[in-house]
């Protein structure tokens, strides 16, 4: 049984074929129930020749089925015997960035599709600078319809030369191109002999051995808080365990710790789940920390290394993509959701927002309208503990929420820090 955990998203221009090929990769790596391929042979498109309409395998949403086009985030989870695979599947329209920028905060890879015919075009574009500025650390584009330019080694590589030149502009270091045809099949999880020219992966080959380990900051020892453990029986009378999800670095008994923001010292006595005692836990792992000294820990607290601490941070300068359909101007006070602690703010200057046709950034807007992706100074009530998102995703990322009434209304990553 695999278990590692690929995360990935997928997105794409409307009518890329983006539902085919996640239907497609769910249909050749036989995880579709026979009873849904039944409902699905029944109710796909008959065009004649036993055309199944795989599309359906993701379209969920009524509006999505009647429109053809997919506008929530939908997850769905498959396994080849060399990796576990959560997919989500992000829409391709500009009205639903918010979406997208959801569905990709998590993931190792981002799959972007886009038309053989048509190529890079300004989705493409955006789905790329989203992608870059969420640091997802892979990307991997799927040339789609390569049946509908007969299979053209010529245009393939001009596509590639495209994506080439926009992986350069974006800074995205690893990108991938990859020609397929989801509705036949071609080079997604089979290998064709139509395209003999191509012998690089298949998109599922790609995606089982994409290193994933070293992507997590395993230079900086970063663990929020979740909850203090204090089972106050008499067989655990005197312990207190910190539990958590690991933020980075690798963590060891012995390990010198700083608790922020109170900035007391003390030493790691032992890294544990409910199993026993560990070795070392790393980015991602759930575990409970115990330290040598009794100090003062509550949730919100987090340890770290007093030799490569976070910044102690009373300002921010942040990317914040904005999901609410009131706009967010200079002024507006908000809380912030910070790992497990929780901050007043006030959205001191909004600094510049991006133009999502050209990608150029315009300085001073008014507001931030709903799907906006711009740069916002907040001023904090209370210190948050943070590192620049670049470095750490899991310290550098926050949400914004109103408080009146309890709505996420943005989503965002840290660029610069001040005490």
């Amino acid at each position: 049984m695999a278990t590692e955990l690929l995360r990935l998203v997928t997105c794409g221009s409307v009518d890329d074929g983006k539902s085919t090929l996640i239907g497609r990769l769910l249909f050749d790596t036989k995880q579709i129930l026979v009873d849904q391929l039944e409902h699905i042979e029944t109710t796909s498109e008959r065009r004649g020749d036993g055309y199944v309409n795989l599309a359906l395998l993701t379209d969920g949403l009524r509006a999505e089925r009647e429109q053809g086009i997919t506008i929530d985030v939908a997850y769905r989870s498959f396994v080849t015997p060399r990796r576990r695979f959560q997919l989500a599947d992000a829409p391709g329209h500009v009205q639903y960035t918010r979406n997208m920028v959801t569905g990709a905060s998590t993931a190792d890879v981002a799959v972007i599709l886009l038309d053989a015919r048509r190529g890079v075009v300004e989705q493409t574009r955006r789905h790329s600078y989203i992608a870059a500025i969420l640091g997802i650390p892979h990307v991997v584009v799927a040339v789609n319809k390569m049946d509908l330019v007969d299979f053209s080694e010529g245009r393939f590589e001009e596509i590639r030369g495209e994506l080439a030149r926009l992986a350069e502009q974006l800074g995205v270091d690893d990108l991938r191109a990859i020609p397929v045809s989801a509705l036949r099949g071609d080079n997604v999880v089979e290998g064709t002999e139509a395209m003999p020219w191509h012998d690089g992966p298949t998109l599922l080959e790609h995606l089982e051995t994409i290193e994933i380990a070293g992507d997590r900051d395993l230079d900086h020892r970063r663990f929020p808080v979740q909850w203090v453990i204090r089972p106050m029986s008499d067989e655990h009378h005197d312990y207190r365990g910190y539990a958590g999800q690991v933020g980075g670095g690798v963590w060891r008994a012995g390990d010198e710790v700083v608790v922020l923001p109170s900035g007391r010292r003390s030493r790691v006595e032992a890294v544990e789940t409910a199993d026993g005692p560990l070795e070392a836990a790393v980015p991602g792992m759930s575990v409970t920390v115990r330290l040598e000294d009794d100090v003062d820990v509550g949730r919100g607290d987090l340890l770290a290394d007093p030799d490569a601490a976070p910044t102690v941070a009373r300002e921010l300068e942040a990317r914040v993509c904005w999901m609410s359909e009131r706009p967010l101007e200079p002024r507006s006070k908000l809380a912030v959701k910070h790992t497990t602690r929780a901050v007043r703010a006030v959205a001191d200057e909004l600094l510049s927002v991006v133009d999502m046709h050209t990608l150029d950034e315009i300085d001073r807007p008014e507001r931030l309208e709903l799907n906006d992706i711009g740069r916002v100074s907040l001023r904090l009530s209370d210190p948050l503990c943070v590192d620049p998102y670049a470095e750490n995703r899991a310290t550098g990322a926050f949400v914004l929420v109103d408080e009146a009434t309890n709505e996420t209304v943005g989503a965002g990553m840290v660029l610069e820090a001040r005490a």
